[in-house]
């Protein structure tokens, strides 16, 4: 696939953007990334995705789509080479949306609210809910994957990137707090499926390294 077809909006700390990306790397898609200013948003980016302003926007043959859930699907249906991204039953299909669409409105914004939690009390309250959640994604990856070493089963799949890509910035936290979120102890299956996302070959050069992203918190907390 030439890279002319196939553009990419995004900045490369962005764990949505690194969703996209690993899914392409996934379907060995060529691609031009397009780096987006976090501070100065583009033109390029308020007339792509005129509702949400945000990033990523993929270009297929100067078509955008935008959000990163889409964008997997998007991608999934649209080049039937290598991998499936989802499930090809439809039912494990709504399975894994159904969990997708959890992590992203209910998982993950507690991370957030931890980030803003002002006080021990506050962010010893928010991490007990975060450890619910944990539970709850446990169970879930016990169910879902038969067994095997992921979400998607042998492979990476839909669940995986989504909740994969997300755990840069979750060891930011755990080491700016020197604190566990994802406890090998209360949730071990969870936590050795981070590890083997984490190092497996489609995705290690795609997340960043946490100590990068920690550079970068730091300096959004003082400009804060």
């Amino acid at each position: 696939m030439a890279t002319n077809c196939v553009k990419l909006l995004g900045v490369w700390a962005s764990p949505y953007v690194n969703r996209v990306e690993i899914a392409l790397k996934m379907k060995s898609i060529e691609y031009e990334f397009i780096q987006e200013h976090v501070l100065n948003k583009s033109e390029l980016l308020l007339k792509s995705n005129p509702v949400y302003k945000k990033i990523p926007v993929l270009f297929h043959d100067e078509k955008p789509i935008c959000e990163s859930l889409v964008i997997l699907q998007y991608i999934d249906e649209a080049w039937l080479n290598g991998p499936s991204i989802l499930p090809s039953d439809p039912y494990d299909r709504a399975i894994a949306r159904f969990w997708a669409a959890y992590i992203d409105e209910k998982w993950y914004p507690l991370v957030a609210e931890y980030r803003n939690a002002e006080g021990k009390e506050a962010k010893a309250a928010v991490v007990e809910k975060i450890s619910g959640g944990n539970l709850l994604l446990e169970e879930a990856f016990i169910k879902i994957n038969n067994g095997k070493s992921f979400f998607g089963g042998d492979r990476i799949g839909y669940v995986d990137i989504v909740l994969g890509s997300l755990l840069g910035w979750v060891k930011v936290i755990e080491i700016m707090d020197e604190m566990k979120i994802l406890d090998e102890t209360k949730t071990p299956s969870l936590a050795e499926w981070a590890e083997r996302f984490c190092s497996d070959n489609v995705v290690k050069d795609i997340i960043p390294q946490p100590e990068k992203l920690v550079g970068i918190y730091r300096k959004y907390l003082e400009v804060k």
